[in-house]
């Protein structure tokens, strides 16, 4: 072993304990909160428990059964899964059109910017209250608009008709499209303009080059909005908490809110709540695992 080779493995074994010294603080802190979360929401699983946490009963699997037959928690999922489809596909649609749009350079798109991203960076309580209040029956804006045009017949019940509020919790899913607008302006910078170039040499209109250029060369893009967008919707609570409240009844009931009910409705129930989060949990990791592959898929295609 030569000199040199001796001199880079002491450099690189340097080099990993000062990077272990600097992480030391960040790992001591996951191992706490994160670690011991698993463990604590693994054991309260298992119990029939208070919000005390005093005199836990072991019932081993029962929670998970019963959340296997709880057609509440059940449709919850599927509510998770519809909102994400909805989400999905305005970003891939409105969303994708709109950054290659702004990416063209067209005069206020600073002003565009900051009209479609903003949601996305306000606090998701704040939106979805803003939202809820707009569609309020006596005193929203959305019907005192109707009203004050002498509209006011088609003034409804936005929030408490099972149909209209589905719809309205949709909407807000979909309005925050400003991430994947972040996605897709981000990777538009880094295309080959090689096949720009020869589009437009063989006269293809922009409508085409973007939907038979473009689109398919952002395929991986495409691949992490919609995980990005699924994880999320899977991680909302917001939207639905402060806008709906999971009604009428449970229509537009979500996991986060289906969650939030157990741990504060009294009772023997945290271990139910602690139960169903551990299901969100196994479906965001699945979720994330499949982000991550897709992002490393995308920097070794690059």
């Amino acid at each position: 072993m030569t000199t040199d080779t001796r001199t880079r493995k002491r450099r690189r074994r340097s080099d990993w304990l000062v990077a272990l010294v600097f992480l030391a603080p960040l790992l001591a802190i996951y191992a706490v909160y994160y670690l011991y979360s698993i463990v604590f929401l693994g054991q309260t699983s298992m119990q029939r428990i208070g919000i005390s946490l005093l005199r836990p009963v072991q019932v081993g699997f029962e929670n998970f059964a019963l959340l296997a037959t709880d057609p509440v928690f059940l449709g919850s999922i599927v509510n998770n899964l519809v909102f994400a489809a909805a989400s999905i596909v305005v970003a891939l649609t409105i969303a994708f059109f709109i950054a290659v749009a702004l990416s063209t350079g067209v005069r206020g798109r600073k002003l565009f910017y900051l009209v479609f991203l903003l949601p996305a960076l306000m606090p998701l309580s704040l939106v979805a209250t803003i939202f809820g209040s707009m569609l309020q029956e006596r005193f929203g804006i959305l019907n005192e608009t109707l009203r004050a045009v002498g509209l006011g017949d088609l003034a409804q019940s936005w929030l408490t008709t099972p149909g209209l509020a589905y719809t309205a919790v949709i909407l807000v899913f979909c309005y925050l499209i400003g991430l994947p607008i972040m996605y897709y302006t981000a990777d538009l910078s880094a295309l080959p303009t090689s096949a720009l170039e020869a589009a437009l040499l063989d006269g293809a209109g922009t409508f085409r080059i973007m939907t038979q250029v473009i689109y398919p060369m952002m395929r991986t893009t495409h691949i992490t909005v919609i995980l990005a967008l699924l994880l999320g919707a899977f991680r909302g609570l917001e939207q639905v908490l402060f806008s709906t409240g999971g009604g009428p009844g449970d229509t537009t009931e979500i996991v986060g809110t289906y969650v939030y009910g157990y741990v504060n409705s009294g009772g023997k129930t945290i271990g139910y709540a602690a139960a169903a989060s551990i299901v969100v949990l196994l479906i965001g990791l699945v979720i994330s695992l499949a982000q991550m592959f897709a992002t490393r898929t995308k920097r070794s295609a690059r």
